[in-house]
């Protein structure tokens, strides 16, 4: 039974103030596709189940290199952080599943807390290591790497960290397992390059050996950050080398922040799809580098372009594509759960702008290098607003047309103010 968080009758008090005017712009909304040959339902069917985990660490303010300015009522510890998911999963029916981030994330009961996510509608995603930052009481440090550093013993804990998160996942029912590290260097010559790259594989693959059958492994590249002027998987071509050589249950993560400005993502998307290593996403926006800004709010024509790319691969059956979908932010000066809910939409509505692409049009103008048909038939879809659809989508699942206005007239933030006392929450950001 899924657990009520914001009081029903509240969500339907606030939607019955728009209902007639989502039920007119869909009707609208309708009419206009129809009119390009697109059947408005098909449309709706597919976007309702499309879905986007939640990283448990965005629940809280997150922060800069400089400070980190608290929010009220923020998670305590993870279970709270179940709560505020459950919150965004039930006024947005988009976020299904929840990322958890070891040790951040650790209690003492797991089966507890995966009844605490079962109550609050909640399934689990991909589970996060940390080998980049030093836990309290940790043995031995990462201040120049984990699982490339130059010392076995160090690497060994780094390993033994990672096989105790595939532990907690199956616990959880989790299916896989993302593996991002902050090794490199910041000088030039501080690091032999090859033996480096050498020593995380190696590392790798004892992890990889202790991977469920049923199991992915995905691996995280980023070019900068803390290791400013080399990082060991700093690109996706490190990534793709490191994947094919683990074996085929590791794949390649994109996360849309950790790339050369004004690089094209979209086609390293389909690189990846084209060799059946896409693992999948960290959707976030950036204006310079890994700004982890909401998704959608710098580049939502980018957005957009990527899911072409993926909309596509799914319409032609590529072989082994089946991507998984994340927020990865740092909410700095917004409320998280708002955030969380507004880039869950961003991410939904670029979907859905890229099924109603007139595919048969772009692949013809593709075919006769007919740069502006192709290029106009892109912008078509993404000039489409296709607001009426999702809020009807929300409508009949019976979450919020409007997730940040029922939000804020639910008192849900400053409820949780009273019951969580300020303090360092346990939440961070990759």
């Amino acid at each position: 039974m899924t657990q009520t968080l914001i009081d029903h009758g509240a969500i339907e008090a606030h939607n019955a103030k728009l209902i007639r005017h989502v039920l007119n712009d869909y009707d609208h909304l309708g009419e206009q596709l129809s009119r390009r040959g697109i059947d408005i339902e098909e449309i709706r069917q597919q976007v309702s189940t499309f879905g986007v985990a939640i990283p448990s660490w965005g629940t809280g303010t997150g922060g800069t290199r400089f400070a980190r300015f608290p929010g009220s009522g923020e998670p305590r510890h993870v279970f709270d952080k179940m709560q505020d998911c459950g919150v965004i999963h039930q006024l947005t029916r988009a976020t299904p599943t929840v990322s958890l981030h070891i040790p951040w994330d650790k209690c003492s009961d797991w089966t507890e807390l995966r009844q605490a996510a079962s109550g609050a509608g909640l399934g689990f995603d991909a589970m996060n290591s940390n080998t980049f930052s030093d836990q309290t009481g940790q043995a031995l440090s990462y201040k120049f790497g984990s699982l490339s550093h130059t010392d076995p013993a160090v690497r060994k804990q780094a390993v033994e960290h990672n096989l105790e998160c595939i532990d907690i996942g199956k616990k959880l029912g989790s299916k896989a397992l993302t593996v991002w590290i902050g090794d490199g260097a910041n000088f030039p010559g501080q690091q032999h390059y090859r033996r480096a790259f050498d020593r995380y594989l190696e590392s790798n693959r004892d992890i990889y050996a202790a991977l469920p059958p049923d199991w992915r492994m995905f691996l995280e590249h980023k070019m900068f950050e803390p290791a400013f002027y080399a990082t060991v998987i700093q690109d996706w071509g490190s990534s793709y080398l490191a994947a094919t050589s683990l074996g085929p249950k590791a794949q390649c993560l994109v996360d849309l922040g950790h790339h050369a400005p004004n690089v094209n993502i979209e086609m390293i998307v389909a690189r990846l799809v084209a060799v059946g290593k896409l693992a999948g996403f960290h959707f976030n926006d950036s204006k310079y580098g890994d700004d982890d800004l909401d998704a959608g709010s710098v580049a939502p024509y980018r957005l957009f372009l990527v899911f072409t790319e993926l909309v596509a691969a799914a319409k032609e059956k590529v072989a082994d594509f089946n991507p998984a979908y994340m927020l990865d932010q740092s909410h700095n000066v917004t409320d998280p759960i708002e955030s969380l809910m507004v880039s869950a939409l961003a991410v939904q509505a670029s979907y859905a702008q890229a099924l109603i692409v007139d595919r048969e049009v772009l692949d013809a103008a593709q075919d006769a290098n007919d740069a502006l048909i192709a290029t106009q038939t892109l912008k078509r879809a993404f000039e489409t607003d296709v607001t009426p659809l999702l809020q009807k989508i929300r409508l009949d699942a019976g979450a919020a047309i409007d997730p940040v206005g029922t939000f804020r007239a639910s008192g849900y933030r400053q409820q949780m103010a009273k019951l969580r006392p300020m303090g360092a929450p346990s939440s961070g950001i990759v």
